[in-house]
């Protein structure tokens, strides 16, 4: 049975936990392929928020195997503390899995991160500073300590000693900053963490191509999104992996062959958190109340999000990366107040007109968005459960989505709850 992929197809906070909510309770395993504690899927269940960090969003079903693939950094004190958070709140996280080979987190990641952006000072990149990128580039350099690492305290006190011996020096010399104790850091992390992380680690690629040979159900829950792709998004202003439907494989260790449904989420609007281009953006009242609308404050961070109209060329760009099979659009329903809303078809820079992202981020930074304006819908579509009673205007409004990227928009939020959705058929 192939899998499916979930990918956000802007920069972020499209709402993939909630489809991913939806979608788990017909999958058998949901995966994180990649990423780490930067990103939170927020899911609304029976009137119950739930904020996800690193625990895959199929932890809500009994049914589900939650696992966390290869591709995820894990910072194993953030892991202990929401499990136990989920526990706390009746969530049964013993079907939790975790892949020896996924990289960790260590106290001088975190450390380098908070410096690095003070370093940059106005030309910082807006990480969240949580080890994210230190951890992934330390995985490059092949100086990473992996999960399984935590089963051979030797091994794990060797690799440890090598990394503080680079890390210290920076640390001390560059950035004048005290250097971390190797007996400090094992003690935390053998003497704390192992015992419980440990038995939560295996084989996570055998389990999954075992999985699909029993014709079993597979999700792959990406973390970010498209435009923070390390290779394909709007470079700097990215993430340190790969969100995109590609990541799913070198994520999860499943093959391409693997996967024939790859669901892109977008936003009926666009935010972005942090620095970095931003075509559609509204510094204006329209952006404030989209901001107050849709909530947009980042789940983990608290962040405020920057707002702006929906971006066809953004979303026709996310089609060709990921191979979409079709989008699910979230938060139509932040939209029910504006008398007319707004779709970026195409931008203008020096005289020429692009319908597909241009390939240097100089021409990014100067473009002009070319709008077509639609009817809004001045209604409530809160209370919506079927696509025959969302207004005229909304449905147009979806339809001219659909076209402009070229795939059918097959599930559109109306709600924050794990119910407030429509389907539309399949033609």
């Amino acid at each position: 049975m192939p899998a499916t992929v979930v990918v956000g197809t802007q920069w972020g906070d499209e709402g993939k936990g909630k489809l991913t909510d939806l979608l788990a309770a017909e999958m058998d395993f949901v995966v994180r392929y990649q990423g780490g504690h930067n990103a939170g899927h927020r899911i609304v269940a029976n009137g119950e928020a739930f904020a996800l960090q690193l625990v895959p969003s199929g932890v809500l079903y009994e049914r589900t195997t939650p696992v966390i693939g290869n591709g995820v950094v894990v910072d194993p004190g953030v892991l202990l503390e929401e499990v136990d958070a989920l526990e706390a709140r009746g969530v049964d996280t013993s079907r939790l899995v975790v892949s020896g080979d996924a990289h960790l987190i260590m106290p001088y990641h975190r450390e380098l991160d908070r410096v690095t952006e003070r370093f940059l000072g106005k030309n910082a990149l807006g990480t969240t500073r949580r080890g994210i990128g230190p951890a992934y580039a330390d995985k490059a350099a092949r100086v990473g300590l992996r999960v399984q690492d935590l089963m051979d305290p030797k091994i794990f006190r060797q690799k440890l000693d090598v990394a503080l011996k680079e890390k210290n020096a920076v640390l001390a010399k560059v950035y004048n900053r005290l250097p971390s104790s190797a007996d400090a850091v094992a003690d935390v992390y053998l003497d704390e963490y192992a015992p419980r992380i440990v038995p939560m680690v295996a084989d996570t690629v055998g389990m999954l191509h075992d999985a699909l040979a029993r014709g079993q159900h597979i999700l792959l829950e990406g973390a970010q999104a498209t435009f923070l792709d390390l290779d394909h998004g709007t470079y700097p202003f990215v993430t340190s992996s790969n969100p995109v439907a590609g990541g799913a494989c070198t994520g999860s260790g499943l093959g391409p062959r693997d996967i024939d449904r790859v669901i892109g989420i977008a936003k009926a609007y666009v935010t972005r958190v942090g620095a970095g281009p931003f075509p559609t953006e509204q510094s204006n009242d329209t952006g404030t109340l989209m901001v107050e609308r849709g909530q947009e404050f980042g789940t983990n961070t608290g962040r405020q999000r920057r707002c702006g109209w929906f971006d066809a060329v953004m979303l026709r760009q996310a089609v060709r990366l990921n191979s979409l099979t079709e989008v699910a659009l979230t938060k139509l329903d932040v939209l029910d107040t504006f008398e007319t809303v707004k779709v970026c078809v195409a931008y203008e820079a020096d005289g020429v007109r692009y319908e597909h992202l241009p390939y240097h981020q100089s021409t990014l930074h100067r473009i002009t968005p070319i709008y077509e304006e639609l009817p809004g819908w001045l209604t409530d579509l809160s209370p919506v459960t079927s696509v025959e009673e969302l207004p005229r205007a909304a449905r147009d409004y979806v339809a001219f989505l659909a076209e402009q990227i070229g795939v059918p928009v097959r599930t559109v939020g109306v709600g924050p709850e794990r119910e407030q959705f429509v389907t539309f058929a399949a033609r």
